[in-house]
């Protein structure tokens, strides 16, 4: 199994270290590694004790009800929530971290093109504020081609339709040269065409050995193109490959915890200390 749930006792043995980067033994072939992990929201449990692995090269997907953490999951492996108590060790350093969040929550006024847009991949390497180099310039338009948007680099990303802007949004991870992409719902309300392309993408990263975390909701989609799923509902229902986890009695258990759940119960011990 790639990618699994194991018991806190034993994964708090393997992994030392608390955050993005932290050090500590552990499995060479582990990217993210999850002790114990628990995140709340003003007093809402988000996450619980969660404990697993996501093995180097690994192709993932997130399910769950509404509600379950798996936007709070993705956030929490890049330090951008508090941690209420466990451990968060992932191996690439933060630049070597692509994350796509969802559209929503990207703000699409800012006037900036469609290729300015690509070339925020190469800040990194080339700061913000500098001239960009030609040759950087030309990987932009060869991401961009990559994606079908070879025409589309002088436009305003305002002007695109949401399918246009997430192939712009992907062509942009393609110059990040990331070994660990996070993507939230990076299909979400867009055509098929466009889903069929990015899910091409998705499959080169995953032949690269490239870790690749999807939060999705498409059943079908997961069990087509994610070998390794995890299963949430605040909790750890089920945890390894796809087609074990996508049965009936797992996914009428996360349905059953999702309603069940008290977003006004107090916090547990290990939360309060």
């Amino acid at each position: 199994m790639v990618a699994r749930a194991r018991s806190a006792a034993g994964l708090r043995d393997s992994v030392a270290g608390r955050g993005l980067g932290a050090g500590g033994e552990r499995c060479m072939t582990c990217t993210i590694a999850l002790d114990n992990l628990t995140v709340s929201y003003r007093r809402h449990p988000a996450l619980h004790h969660v404990c697993g692995e996501f093995a180097h090269g690994s192709l993932t997907a997130v399910i769950g009800p509404n509600g379950a953490g798996k936007s709070t999951l993705l956030k929490s492996l890049l330090g951008m929530t508090r941690i209420d108590s466990g451990q968060v060790t992932v191996s690439p350093h933060r630049k070597k971290i692509a994350y796509l969040p969802q559209q929503s929550d990207i703000e699409r006024s800012f006037p900036i093109t469609v290729r300015d847009c690509v070339l925020l991949g190469h800040w990194q390497r080339a700061g913000l504020f500098r001239a960009m180099p030609r040759a950087l310039i030309e990987q932009a338009d060869a991401a961009l081609a990559a994606v079908g948007l070879d025409d589309f680099a002088a436009r305003a990303i305002g002007s695109l339709s949401s399918g246009q802007f997430q192939r712009v949004l992907f062509a942009r991870i393609l110059l990040q040269d990331a070994e660990l992409i996070l993507l939230d719902e990076p299909f979400n309300a867009i055509d098929t065409r466009t889903t069929n392309a990015l899910l091409d993408i998705v499959q080169r990263w995953h032949r690269e050995q490239r870790t690749v975390v999807a939060v999705l909701h498409d059943h079908r989609q997961v069990s087509q193109h994610f070998p390794q799923c995890l299963l949430l509902a605040r909790e750890v229902i089920a945890w390894g490959d796809t087609h074990t986890v996508l049965c009936d009695e797992h996914l009428q258990r996360a349905s059953a915890m999702a309603e069940a759940q008290d977003d006004f119960a107090p916090l547990c011990e290990s939360e309060i200390a």
